[in-house]
């Protein structure tokens, strides 16, 4: 009787809302094998989801069986996916992202990318067989209703490479559907497949006994008014996709501990010394897990008022132990400024991943879950790994919450973290100190003299400079040359950022990005819905400047180019006492006349101040809209001038040579170098005491 209550109870449940299938039948719902046994024929659809409450709309929902074979690096899996057509356009096909075919041979896009980008990494001639990675999807079909078998479509699978039309690459496949779907209809579409993990590539994969696994499974793409947004996998970008809610299943060893997307909800030992775990999570767009037997796993608390309290689970390498609080500081400390800056992180948990040291799995964002970085030796005074923990804590925010397209906007979800993450830095963790590592990396050397800047080192002005010019920010992230993308998606949007904080005003940028936050909140916005709340909190038509940040590669660099400040005097005829004489010089006693010019090297346009400090104290404050190539101020006072600045307060972060925007008449470079001599004296006579311990 309770075996027919199960199944009736989410049959009336979908009859009650309504759920359409292709074939314009209600469907119904069966029970499921177990994992280890996938199904050779399906012969209904997993639960409905229900709308109740939800924050997101929820149209692509999955329900997931996977086991891990860690001797081999395989996972077998199946899954269900319940989806629904949100847009006003109807659709006759399906497209699902196989990120892990990426690393399947180096015909893929991905390691063509990587490969033209001359970017470093294990000898690809030197891998084994089990290194490489791919994902075998074995068996595809539609969910049969009112019993009605499935139909198969595993045979009318095929493979598209809609960006670069790379016939090799194998990350996207289109599954053709017996009929369109029409706006507001559901299909339910159930998946077998196998994956090879690989030793990693770049975020995810296996080192040792110690697994990451993101973008693991068969994904949906994202189906816009437009078409499919379901881009090939590259290089130099990131993911897209819908919310939902994911049920998943994980089977691995016996005693190994798992982290994953969501709670768990239930662990159940198998027979075969195997252990499944049950992790479940409403609105989110992704899943990702991790599973080791030698994580250390520690918990803590995230509590501020006004904010909801948040189960913090951290999973830490033993070499690590000792640094679990700081982990567990930056934590809070993400939460709370985020949450009090763009509103609260609105689930229950989240969980921190300390990755295995050279897993290549480390600073990456998943819903919920994410992964930091440290060293053995992290000294108290270099936030390591505050820092990155911070950042990609952030991501939550920026990147699960808001649900940007990463492969087309990265600099949306980016860069908005950059700038994020280096104001709480400058109020979380300061001082901060750089540092240089020796041996490798295992020894680190504390800068103690050299703070870290949240203008210049949170924001990354080094990178920015050398790739300002490489692209227009509005290119399409998966298109940015390869080396653009940390000077664009990340740098520069921090900067122009922080350009606006200090044009507007932190209250005003706070506002502009609350705003945005609560606008669009799990859902998909695009580079306007962000201009266009720039304007209403404004007040203001703030074209000229995304024109010049977004739209162009403009760069900004303004500079003094003169500084003169001298006696007022003329030489000529000059007539004195009636009589006409020729004089070489003619003081005007106690007048002194100075010019300065300024101008504009580059093609970017900032309104600007002038500052002119004179001998006496005094200083003279002229505003410049920055549009002419040069502008000359002059001045007839009492007394010379001692220095010219343009943009003194620096309100233009973006200016690539800040060491141009001022001069000054006396000169005190000595001091400068006598400073840096001293210093890399200090450093070399730390190196070589250093070295001598060694010897």
């Amino acid at each position: 009787m309770r075996r027919w209550l199960q199944l009736l109870i989410p049959l009336l449940l979908m009859l009650a809302i309504g759920v359409v299938t292709l074939d314009g039948q209600r469907a119904r719902t069966a029970p499921r094998r177990n994992a280890k046994t996938p199904s050779a024929r399906v012969t209904a659809s997993p639960a409905v989801f229900p709308a109740p409450g939800a924050l997101s709309p929820r149209n692509a929902n999955y329900q997931v069986e996977a086991r891990l074979d860690p001797d081999q690096r395989t996972i077998t899996g199946r899954e269900w996916l319940t989806w629904r057509n949100i847009t006003g356009a109807s659709t006759s096909e399906l497209r699902y992202h196989l990120y892990y075919n990426a690393f399947k041979n180096t015909r893929s896009t991905w390691l063509r990318e990587r490969a033209s980008a001359g970017r470093r990494g294990r000898p690809l001639g030197t891998l084994a067989e089990k290194d490489w990675g791919w994902t075998n999807v074995t068996a595809i079909r539609l969910v049969g209703v009112d019993g009605a078998p499935p139909i198969d479509l595993t045979a009318r699978r095929r493979f598209d490479a809609p960006d670069d039309g790379n016939k090799d690459d194998e990350t996207v496949m289109v599954v053709p559907l017996p009929r369109p779907v029409a706006p507001g209809e559901t299909v339910n579409v159930y998946l077998e497949w196998t994956a090879q993990v690989p030793r990693t590539f770049a975020r995810t994969g296996a080192i040792g006994n110690t697994f990451f696994l993101g973008q693991w499974f068969p994904k949906v793409g994202v189906l816009q008014e437009d078409g499919w947004n379901c881009h090939q996998f590259h290089a130099g970008t990131e993911f897209f996709s819908d919310y939902g809610i994911y049920d998943v299943k994980l089977t691995v060893p016996k005693g190994w501990v798992v982290g994953a997307t969501g709670v768990e909800r239930e662990s159940r030992d198998n027979a075969d010394a195997t252990t499944t775990h049950r992790f479940y999570q409403e609105d989110v767009h992704d899943f990702a897990w991790t599973t080791s037997p030698t994580y250390v796993v520690t918990q803590a608390r995230f509590e501020q008022a006004g904010l909801p309290s948040v189960e913090m689970r951290l999973l830490l390498q033993r070499e690590h132990v000792g640094q679990a609080d700081r982990h567990f500081d930056a934590t809070r400390a993400a939460l709370r400024y985020y949450g009090q800056w763009f509103g609260p992180y609105p689930y229950p948990q989240i969980t921190i991943v300390d990755p295995a040291w050279q897993s290549g799995a480390g600073g990456m964002e998943y819903p919920t879950l994410f992964t930091a970085g440290t060293r053995w030796i992290a000294p108290s005074n270099v936030a390591d790994p505050e820092g990155v923990t911070v950042h990609e804590c952030g991501h939550q925010f920026w990147y699960a919450i808001v649900g940007n397209n990463e492969f087309e906007d990265a600099w949306l979800d980016e860069g908005f973290n950059t700038f994020s993450t280096g104001r709480t830095m400058a109020l979380a963790f300061s001082p901060n100190f750089s540092s240089i590592r020796l041996f490798g990396g295992f020894v680190p050397y504390v800068l103690r003299d050299i703070p870290i800047s949240r203008e210049v080192d949170e924001n990354g002005l080094a990178t920015y400079r050398d790739g300002a010019k490489l692209d227009a920010q509005a290119t399409p992230s998966w298109r940015y040359w390869p080396a653009a993308g940390g000077a664009l998606s990340y740098s520069k949007t921090a900067l122009w950022l922080n350009t606006l904080e200090r044009h507007l005003g932190w209250s005003t940028v706070q506002r502009i990005m609350s705003t945005f936050f609560a606008r669009w909140k799990f859902r998909h916005p695009k580079p306007q819905d962000f201009f266009a709340v720039v304007n209403e909190v404004t007040g203001r038509d703030m074209t000229w400047f995304f024109d010049q940040v977004y739209r162009s590669s403009n760069v900004f660099d303004y500079a003094v180019s003169e500084l003169s400040s001298g006696p007022v005097a003329a030489s000529g005829f000059f007539e004195t006492k009636g009589r006409v004489e020729y004089k070489a010089e003619n003081p005007t006693p106690g007048q002194f006349r100075t010019t300065v010019v300024v101008r504009r090297l580059g093609e970017g346009i900032f309104p600007v101040d002038v500052l002119v400090t004179f001998r006496n104290g005094e200083k003279v404050r002229e505003r410049w809209d920055g549009r002419d190539r040069w502008k000359m101020f002059t001045y007839n006072r009492a007394t010379a001038a001692l220095s010219a600045q343009v943009d003194p307060e620096r309100v233009l972060l973006l200016d690539i040579d800040y060491a141009n925007n001022s001069r000054t008449l006396e000169p005190r470079g000595d001091e400068a170098a006598t400073k840096w001599t001293l210093k890399w004296m200090s450093w070399l006579q730390d190196l070589l005491l250093t070295a001598a311990f060694f010897v």
